[in-house]
């Protein structure tokens, strides 16, 4: 999966002091997109060296590898020799990693949304500041004290002996199945929310809600939790087709896995086509 990048390392320690070194990784965020160079299987992001403008402030994300990764902050219209701006979508299936540089990717994209979505104080409406001592924004006039915005979600496979249910979703451009997924609402709990969604997208029931594993998904500013189940009682597909413009039985042996394995929908997929079941039990 996208974060699985050992033995590369990505730290998220919050560092309010930091400056860039001359080989540290530098975003240029613009609009929907991040400005990025390289032929596929070798994107890559500016370097601070590479920067011959003093014009910008530079903001510490976080490290890979080592190595400081900020956001450029200022005026920046054209892109630097060599680079284009592309959306996470077009760096993702055009130029498809490295996987470490994808995953700093998707959690420089959520930090830096985070970042522009809290100019103002959601409360008393004033400029927010950089908290001092943690990654958070701080109001100066009534002290509200902002963290990141992490949304819960939830991916599940649901089992029917040995087919499991694959959807494609309505209105989206998605050509490949993924597996039913869905936001956590408030006071429902995860597993709440599994049986919900599934019963919402295809109107069945499910029994045996086991946690598998989850992942951070920034693009979204997602933290998508996988669940496996199994359907109880009538296997029939009633679909919503305001959320779907797909949902079958699909047999272990006819799945077909999505263009890269980043995504948590398609490890475990994966998972079930190989019979790999036994964390499940």
């Amino acid at each position: 999966m996208i974060h699985e990048i050992t033995p590369h390392r990505l730290s998220n320690e919050f560092l309010p002091d930091a400056e860039p070194w001359k080989d540290d990784i530098i975003i240029f965020a613009k609009g929907d997109a991040m400005m990025v160079a390289g032929e596929p299987g070798e994107m890559r992001f500016p370097k601070r060296q590479e920067i011959r403008s003093n014009k910008y402030i530079y903001q510490y994300l976080f490290s890979l590898d080592g190595h400081g990764v900020y956001h450029a902050l200022g005026s920046h219209v054209e892109p630097l020799e060599g680079f284009a701006y592309k959306t996470l979508r077009e760096i993702r299936y055009q130029l498809q990693g490295p996987q470490e540089l994808m995953y700093a990717a998707y959690t420089a994209w959520h930090l830096i949304k985070w970042y522009e979505d809290n100019h103002f104080c959601g409360r008393c409406g004033h400029l927010t500041g950089y908290a001092a001592k943690e990654r958070a924004l701080e109001c100066d006039n009534c002290g509200h004290v902002i963290y990141p915005r992490i949304i819960p979600a939830v991916v599940v496979g649901v089992m029917n002996g040995d087919s499991i249910l694959l959807t494609k979703y309505a209105n989206r451009k998605m050509s490949f199945y993924a597996l039913v997924a869905g936001f956590v609402e408030i006071g429902e709990t995860l597993e709440e929310c599994v049986a919900r969604e599934v019963m919402e997208e295809t109107g069945l029931k499910v029994k045996n809600i086991r946690y598998y594993k989850s992942q951070p998904w920034g693009s979204v500013q997602d933290l998508i939790v996988g669940f496996f189940c199994e359907v109880d009682g009538d296997t029939t597909i009633h679909m919503d087709k305001s959320e779907l413009k797909e949902a079958l039985w699909v047999k272990r042996e006819d799945i077909q896995g999505q263009a890269d394995d980043w995504s948590l929908t398609n490890h475990m997929m994966m998972k079930f086509k190989e019979g790999d079941i036994s964390l499940l039990r």
